[in-house]
């Protein structure tokens, strides 16, 4: 049995805790041995860190106090299969490539599509890899997320089910990108999934991969997705990643994004944040090797009381890497915007070419937004800059455009629209750029502070 420390959270603490001996009990012979250390040190961490609060630095800007109130009913099978009809009235429906559908964190063959893929090439279930690529996942699974200080990754660890994984061999690529959709169903209050990805790429190799994270039924109904990815990047590879976080208004959504990045790769990581209640990405990623390029980009819509949170650790751990963190926010309503970004530079990372910027786009006096761009370097012979900005539209930009004959209205849409742009233009592959522009754009003109100076 797991302990239930003594601290002041350890009421809402103990219902995970009895799930879990729950949940131990009738899985234990349905996974692999060496899975449940994993599981058991992901419970105990958790009961031993609780969940964050305004007192913590790292999350004095987002309060989860709401999901720590839901009741916590995690997901072992899902509450109804959608036909897949429904899927195509979600963003990237008419993606190319294979695409494997979860309803309620659970894999559903039969929504799924799954062409042939190059030799060398996997893609299917966290849970079928855990079959057919045991001794792979063992070498893998849980090694580069970092529990320490983070409870929800813990979390996930005790309670995930499945989830993506890809494997690419040595010098192979994957012609269209690998989808993973999660689509939650809002079956009740408090229903909690827990996604598993699992991406390695090895040296030479060369990947798309998206994930994508969509309600519907009730939009109303306050569930939970706490969702891990874990990416194994190997020397020269070339990996492109987009995250898709839009579920409904009422839902909570928290992710944790951990990467290992070997010599000379080049990475390039998008993450589009326009659904949920309260969303946070945390994003970690190691640059374990010299020659890397990493590129993390990130675009957030919100309006109501939304919430939008993203935080980032960049660590150099070895010299003549580069990383480019690009994240912008348009932020109308009462919404609010949250960007806390780390760069750590270490002893033997000389040469390191560093930059983090955030920009923030207030389409209403009640929408905020908070910036926290840090540094920290032990090195020398670096280059590494931040900054962060929080304001409305240019008037001069609206002027300048209207003295041309183009009206208010379009001025507006023009400056808000290119302000998204600066993101959805740095995604690589062509058609998930031209799937996420129109995306972008169709929210946007969903917003009635797009075209009027008032918050939605």
């Amino acid at each position: 049995m797991t302990a239930i420390p003594s601290n002041p959270d350890a009421k809402r603490v103990e219902p995970y805790v009895k799930a879990f001996e729950r949940f131990e009990q009738a899985g234990a012979r349905q996974q692999p041995p060496w899975l449940f250390p994993l599981r058991k040190a992901g419970i105990a961490r958790f009961a031993e860190l609780g969940f964050p609060t305004l007192k913590h630095e790292d999350w004095r800007f987002t309060n989860v106090a709401p999901i720590a109130k839901l009741p916590f009913r995690p997901v072992y099978d899902p509450a109804r299969i959608p036909n897949r009809e429904v899927l195509d009235q979600f963003p990237l429906a008419t993606m190319a490539g294979p695409r494997f559908v979860f309803v309620d964190g659970i894999y559903a063959a039969e929504l799924s599509s799954n062409p042939a893929l190059p030799d060398g090439v996997k893609a299917c279930s966290l849970t079928q890899a855990l079959t057919t690529e045991a001794a792979l996942i063992e070498k893998y699974l849980g090694r580069c997320v970092r529990t320490e200080d983070n409870a929800f990754a813990a979390l996930n660890n005790a309670f995930f089910q499945d989830g993506g994984f890809v494997y690419v061999s040595a010098g192979r690529s994957v012609p269209e990108p690998v989808q993973f959709l999660f689509v939650n169903t809002g079956r009740e209050v408090g229903a909690t999934i827990h996604p598993r990805n699992l991406i390695i790429v090895e040296p030479g190799a060369k990947a798309t991969v998206i994930e994508s994270y969509v309600s519907l039924g009730n939009a109303g109904t306050a569930t939970f997705t706490n969702a891990v990815t874990e990416f194994f990047l190997g020397d020269q590879s070339t990996v492109e990643h987009c995250k898709l976080q839009d579920e409904s208004l009422g839902a909570f959504h928290i992710a944790s994004l951990h990467s290992r990045v070997g010599r000379a790769v080049n990475f390039s990581s998008h993450s589009v944040a326009v659904g949920a209640k309260l969303s946070r990405n945390n994003i970690r990623t190691t640059l374990d090797g010299e020659g890397i390029e990493a590129i993390l980009n990130g675009v957030y819509l919100t309006g109501g009381d939304q919430l939008a949170d993203h935080y980032m650790v960049v660590d150099h751990a070895k010299a003549n890497c580069a990383s480019h963190e690009y994240f912008n926010g348009i932020l109308a309503g009462r919404s609010k915007g949250v960007f806390h970004g780390r760069i750590l530079v270490r002893p033997d990372a000389q040469k390191t070419d560093a930059k983090q910027t955030n920009k923030n786009l207030l389409l209403s006096d009640d929408a905020t937004a908070d910036a926290k761009p840090q540094l920290e370097i032990y090195a020398d012979d670096v280059k590494c800059t931040h900054g962060a900005t929080v304001g409305q539209l240019n008037e001069e930009s609206i002027y300048y455009l209207r003295s041309r004959g183009i009206g208010l209205e379009t001025a507006r849409r023009m400056l808000i629209h290119a302000f998204a742009g600066e993101i959805i233009d740095r995604v690589k592959h062509d058609g998930l750029r031209e799937e996420l522009d129109a995306l972008v754009w169709d929210r946007l003109e969903q917003q009635e502070s797009v075209a009027v100076g008032k918050g939605t």
